[in-house]
């Protein structure tokens, strides 16, 4: 069974599982896991890392655990990554340290290879939409990005419908095909199979990768029989105890049932669920763990 999906119309083959560094990689994390989690991943055939500017606690220290893993690992493999990063939400105070502007995205990229240790990402995203910014200053700076060599493909993040058309139309007639789109999908939250934005990427070719495919860590036996203290729903942070319903507990039992049936765990379902939604390239996912990582793509990537 291949693990590999073409992306869109393109010629890029990604993973159909990608790791996610949003969280679990920073300066908070022990370098030991996170170098064990990446190593696991490229030896199963996970050549996909994705980044943001800000991934990591303090922000931007995801990408320095990267550069320290380009470094000391993956340097003669560079070639067979495709490393990923993205701009639009704070990184930085003042006027200039978020949002979509030339001026933003292309400090931020700097930034990103320098932490990184990299000459160039293989995709470089605007990573949400600015309303504020006008739309062709946005997407000029995509376009000139790759120009310039800092970038190899540009993808979109979180627009919504009509500014993706817009953006799709725009680089496109500029010789910068838009790659991929990336969005949050799973099966609590489907709205970019609600508002279109699916179905538009695999009519134009355009691939689609799934953040969150697992709704942090909802969609999973974590919090079947209670909350953990380690868990990331115990730290009120990023996932909330009030999302711990009951209807939701109901839901993931009844998910139970079906992956028992499947030979699969809640995540695995979940995860699988997604990749058969029809455009869809790759899933994005965290790990805290190589067991975790591990559990989750086994019945995807074996």
């Amino acid at each position: 069974m291949t693990i590999y999906n073409r992306c869109g119309n393109s010629g890029v083959l990604l993973p159909k599982v990608s790791l996610g560094f949003w969280h679990n990689f920073g300066g908070d994390a022990p370098f030991e896991r996170s170098r064990a989690i990446t190593r696991f991943a490229f030896d199963n055939g996970i050549t996909h890392f994705d980044f943001a500017n800000n991934y990591g606690v303090p922000a931007g220290s995801a990408e320095q655990t990267m550069g320290r893993l380009m470094d000391e690992d993956f340097r003669p493999y560079r070639d067979e990554l495709f490393i990923s990063s993205k701009a639009g939400y704070l990184m930085w105070d003042g006027p200039y340290g978020e949002w979509g502007s030339r001026k933003y995205l292309m400090s931020s990229l700097d930034q990103s290879l320098q932490r990184m240790h990299l000459d160039y990402v293989d995709l470089f995203y605007s990573h949400r939409y600015d309303p504020n910014t006008p739309i062709e200053e946005t997407l000029q700076a995509l376009v000139d990005i790759v120009r310039q060599g800092k970038a190899l493909y540009v993808g979109i993040s979180n627009w919504p419908l009509e500014q993706l058309r817009l953006g799709a139309k725009y680089l496109r007639e500029h010789d910068t095909p838009l790659l991929i789109y990336q969005g949050r999908l799973n099966m609590l939250n489907r709205e970019p199979i609600e508002e279109g934005i699916l179905d538009f990427c695999r009519e134009e070719g355009i691939g689609f990768i799934a953040y969150s495919p697992l709704a942090q860590g909802l969609l999973t036996d974590r919090y079947l029989s209670g909350i953990p203290a380690d868990s990331r729903m115990a730290q009120e942070h990023f996932l909330t105890s009030d999302k711990r319903t009951p209807e939701l507990l109901a839901y993931l039992h009844e998910l139970e049932q079906r992956g028992q049936a499947n030979g699969r765990t809640i995540a695995q379902e979940a995860l699988n669920w997604v990749l058969e939604q029809k455009g869809v390239t790759s899933v994005l996912v965290g790990a805290s763990s190589v067991e975790q990582l591990k559990n989750n793509i086994n019945t995807i990537l074996s």
